[in-house]
């Protein structure tokens, strides 16, 4: 019999759900059998509710098998388990426009000739061919936009640190990945973390900028082992140290690891962590890309937007820029989570409504019951009900629905879901998140707290008071976490005033 060849996923949530429990009946099984088996571990396809996903190729393609138990093995060795066909052609998958993610669940994430087999290392070679000033106009003609929240974009703020003086520059990649729902910079780093390396190199390459640091949340123990790994086979294979592939330029970059404080996700007081101070936010001016790590001009971007990099540099800033809408160009990695039947990541061209992106591709809610509410760009995003759901999701679009994008995670609820107390959850989650720096936040969020008990109780003043207090919160906070807790509180209040005890003409 020729070697069987078995992808099984070594992604934190395949883990939790028994990937590690399959391996050991996989390999047993071998052994008892004399059966030839190669097991490569890989990172996730994305599909969680069919994890763990065991990919088998007997020689004639990848046939896909999922949630496998390690009851299930020896069924699937002898070839009469029930598959789901090649991964490609499930639907959640073929729906898929894979720029940023095409090579996770396909390869060995620690393998460089693997990556590099499938298209790793090709931009970051184009890219040593061209001069500063044009990278940075490449990134600039790719339309790319910080994908960590802001909407920022990424070729403006390199051009910034690349005109700055100094005798040393910063790439600071931000993992401090801390939005409940959201798991895309984690996949990325688990599953094909040689992508966030070569996108941090031609960053360098771009800037002036010869170190990088990641910063990683500490509960995150798998993506900082394989990211350190990761650094190291780079190291060893030239893509890092004083001369990168033979070219003669310099970039290098480690590993920094975060308690794992929310606010540390705020770009400044990252920096702050990352120098070993207290994780409070700075006060801007001065921008980070003019003084930002150790006081020396820092390009802090999120971990899906430098691993974009690499795809628009193999394939061209028109490629990519072909994608998307109005402004939102190229794809964004949409985690869709909550109460959903099938949850995951979905990588599409921005400009899909958000019901479908709920109704079609999340399957609908996992309880069997009618939507209520969808909550988007992570505990501090606006909840958009159903009469919403033709919003095209595009940074100016939801802007327009009174709503961000965010990290592009979206929490589904169900019609039991209590909108009063998931109002007072954003608030409370800020107070005890705030670093204390500024009074809005720091005080304004307890306030909150006690201002929605108010409205529990049945206190008319209630709802002119929390309004108030949400747009003190929104235009005097130092950072988002203050500025972003009024949108879940006041579009839950605008779209649920009865849970409010008031009418919806009162709430609006």
């Amino acid at each position: 019999m020729s070697e069987i060849t078995i992808y099984l996923p070594l992604d934190s949530a395949a883990k939790a759900l028994g990937a590690e429990d399959v391996a050991t009946a996989i390999l047993k099984e071998a052994a008892d059998r004399d059966t030839d088996i190669r097991l490569i571990r890989t990172g996730t396809r994305g599909m969680i509710w069919l994890e763990p996903l065991v990919e088998v190729d007997r020689g004639a393609g990848r046939i896909a098998y999922g949630p496998v138990t390690p009851a299930d093995i020896p069924a699937i060795l002898d070839g009469t388990a029930q598959g789901l066909g090649p991964v490609e052609d499930i639907p959640f998958f073929a729906r898929q426009t894979r720029l940023t993610f095409a090579r996770c669940g396909v390869i060995d994430p620690l393998s460089l000739s693997d990556y590099e087999a499938h298209g790793g290392l090709t931009g970051l070679r184009r890219a040593l061919g061209m001069t500063c000033a044009e990278i940075v106009e490449e990134t600039k003609a790719s339309g790319l936009r910080g994908r960590g929240g802001a909407g920022f974009p990424t070729g403006i703020k390199w051009d910034t640190v690349r005109q700055a003086q100094a005798d040393r520059k910063y790439i600071v990649c931000n993992a401090d990945e801390g939005d409940s729902g959201t798991f895309a910079d984690r996949m990325i780093m688990e599953g094909d973390p040689l992508s966030l390396i070569e996108g941090m190199v031609i960053a360098g390459l771009g800037t002036g900028a010869t170190k990088g640091f990641v910063y990683i949340r500490s509960e995150y123990p798998d993506a900082i082992d394989i990211m350190d790994r990761a650094i190291r086979i780079a190291r060893e294979g030239g893509v890092l140290g004083l001369d990168v592939l033979g070219s003669g330029c310099t970039f290098d970059m480690e590993i920094r690891v975060g308690a794992g404080a929310y606010v540390c996700g705020e770009e400044t007081s990252l920096l702050n962590s990352l120098e070993g101070k207290r994780g409070v936010v700075r006060a801007k001016p001065p921008l980070p890309a003019l003084e930002g790590a150790f006081g020396k001009p820092t390009v802090v971007n999120n971990v899906l937007s430098l691993a974009t990099i690499p795809v628009i540099f193999e394939k061209g800033a028109a490629h990519y820029a072909d994608f998307g809408l109005g402004r939102s160009r190229g794809t964004m990695p949409i985690q869709i989570a909550g109460n959903v039947r099938h949850g995951g990541l979905f990588e599409t061209a921005f400009g899909l409504p958000l019901g479908d992106l709920v109704n079609e591709i999340g399957g609908g809610t996992a309880s069997g019951r009618p939507v209520k509410a969808v909550q988007v760009g992570g505990p501090l995003g606006a909840y958009f009900a159903p009469q919403q759901f033709d919003t095209p999701f595009g940074y100016e679009e939801f802007d327009g629905a009174g709503g961000l994008i965010g990290h592009a995670g979206i929490t589904v609820f169900d019609d039991t879901a209590d909108m009063l107390g998931m109002a007072r959850f954003a608030m409370e989650f800020c107070a005890v998140e705030s670093c204390g720096k500024c009074t809005p936040c720091r005080i304004g969020a307890v306030r909150g707290v006690e201002t929605i008990d108010r409205i529990a109780a049945g206190d008319p003043d209630g709802i002119p008071l929390l309004t108030d207090l949400c747009e003190t919160m929104k235009d005097g906070s130092l950072c988002a976490l203050g500025g972003f807790t009024p949108y879940p509180v006041m579009s839950a209040l605008r779209l649920f005033p009865e849970e409010f005890g008031t009418a919806k003409e009162a709430a609006e």
